[in-house]
């Protein structure tokens, strides 16, 4: 054959094949050429995180309706997870279970290619007071004290928290986990009880080296704790456990105890401060103001039961250095499956995503038909993403919150631009692979049509009432 015709061939067939593997990167795909498939969650349960059989395809034919613009190029903060608390009861509940349904709800949570692909987990360190009873990794008889920890233990965990984290482990090794504290042992506190009081200063010390033989002894059973919170709602002394923490004792606690303890150990865990409400933002930001705390600092947590998700961005704004983490909201016994699908997708997913978070976590997975276990004058209506009754297990709406997110915005992924100027509220991403994801939650009644538009096409997308809707090209 002429090597003058041999030429043009080769080199349209290696023009051809290099376009065919930009366009397999995903990020490089064409709006005229992608198809956009979709989950949908309906209110009234009709359809629950269900693929829908059509798909949406990209063009440019004009129509009227508000558009959802998303702009890849734009990125904002990195994704390490979507998940919930492994409270001591969610752990006693699924331990209890007979082992092939055991298996099979881990893999239905955990999974990122069989379930919903849960990639971040809260564990109380000591009792929550969604455990069976109040301990700590010391308890002692009254009037002693232990300072140097000779008697620090996990036992209670070995029980049932620590078998089904290596099992959790085993379906997915790359799952991060946060270690956050209810109360310190009680002969550590000022008014030597599980309820309320403060940190002795005298124990500072102590309790840093605490936290260390915690991670130290949770990585001995293979267990990694990325990160801790200091304390777990420490403006609120009612709950049993708890303790209650000023922002000016956090601060001391850290930049003189914990932090140095921890680079004295060599330990890289995370030191997460606040882990509390929105409605007080200034307690992380006035600990961050100090440069001897905030050098150990990771970032501040939040819950939502008082103020508005944007405080979450008034931090970041003050300390754009420092990572923002949302680590508690509870779906109640009274709650509706249609309201809390919608507050929640559009608060806790939604709205901690736009506001820079790079975890969001419901609180509890698991309870029983009761709204057990619980520690006396613990929560008795915190209602788990799952319920277990014996071996059965039931999904409750928090299953299908967090699963909306988990199943399909791995760890790594990038929160994108995405306009909020339509009757629906948006969060986009961009994953390691390529695909978009775009998150969508209709608060009204009535279904709304809106445009899907990315790199100058759009995709007319109807969103049924009281939905929300996962989308991905």
């Amino acid at each position: 054959m002429n090597a003058r015709i041999t030429l043009p061939l080769l080199l349209s067939a290696v023009l051809f094949l290099s376009f065919k593997c930009t366009r397999n990167k995903g990020e490089g795909d064409s709006p005229a050429t992608a198809t956009i498939e979709y989950w949908v969650t309906k209110g009234d349960q009709t359809a629950t995180l269900q693929k829908q059989a059509a798909t949406l395809a990209f063009g440019t034919t004009a129509n009227n309706y508000s558009s959802i613009e998303i702009d890849s190029a734009v990125k904002y903060q990195s994704i390490d997870g979507f998940g919930y608390t492994l409270t001591g009861g969610s752990a006693w509940l699924i331990n209890k279970m007979d082992a092939s349904s055991k298996a099979s709800l881990l893999k239905d949570f955990f999974s990122p290619t069989e379930g919903i692909g849960v990639s971040y987990l809260r564990v109380s360190i000591g009792a929550s007071d969604l455990s069976n009873a109040v301990f700590s990794y010391n308890d002692l008889p009254a009037g002693q004290t232990d300072l140097t920890l000779s008697q620090f233990s996990l036992s209670q965990d070995t029980v049932d928290l620590i078998p089904v984290l290596k099992q959790i482990l085993a379906i997915n090794p790359n799952i991060k986990i946060m270690g956050s504290p209810w109360s310190p042992p009680v002969w550590m506190k000022d008014n030597g009880s599980s309820v309320g009081g403060s940190l002795k200063p005298e124990y500072y010390s102590v309790y840093a080296q605490y936290f260390v033989k915690y991670i130290q002894a949770m990585a001995a059973k293979g267990i990694t704790i990325d990160a801790v919170t200091v304390q777990n709602e420490p403006q609120h002394g009612g709950n049993n456990p708890s303790m209650v923490m000023s922002a000016a004792q956090q601060a001391d606690f850290i930049k003189n105890h914990m932090g140095p303890a921890f680079r004295t150990a060599g330990i890289n865990t995370k030191i997460v401060i606040w882990d509390h409400n929105c409605n007080n933002p200034n307690y992380p930001i006035s600990i961050l103001d100090d440069p001897a705390a905030k050098q150990y600092i990771d970032g501040s947590a939040f819950h939502l039961y008082e103020g508005e998700i944007g405080a979450m961005s008034g931090v970041h704004a003050a300390h754009p250095d420092k990572n923002l983490y949302f680590t508690e909201q509870w779906t109640g016994a009274n709650g509706s499956f249609d309201g809390d699908l919608k507050w929640h997708m559009k608060n806790v997913i939604i709205g901690s995503m736009r506001n820079w978070s790079r975890v969001a976590l419901e609180w509890n997975l698991a309870s029983d038909p009761s709204f057990d276990p619980h520690t006396p004058g613990g929560c008795s209506e915190c209602k788990g993403a799952v319920t277990i009754s014996g071996s059965v297990a039931s999904r409750n709406v928090s299953y299908y919150i967090v699963g909306h997110a988990a199943k399909f915005i791995p760890p790594g992924s990038v929160r994108i631009e995405s306009n909020n100027g339509t009757s629906v509220q948006n969060a986009a991403f961009l994953r390691p692979d390529g695909k978009k994801v775009l998150l969508l939650v209709n608060e009204n009644g009535a279904a709304v049509n809106v445009n899907i538009k990315y790199k100058g096409k759009w995709a007319v997308a109807n969103i049924p009432g009281n939905a929300v809707v996962t989308y991905i090209w």
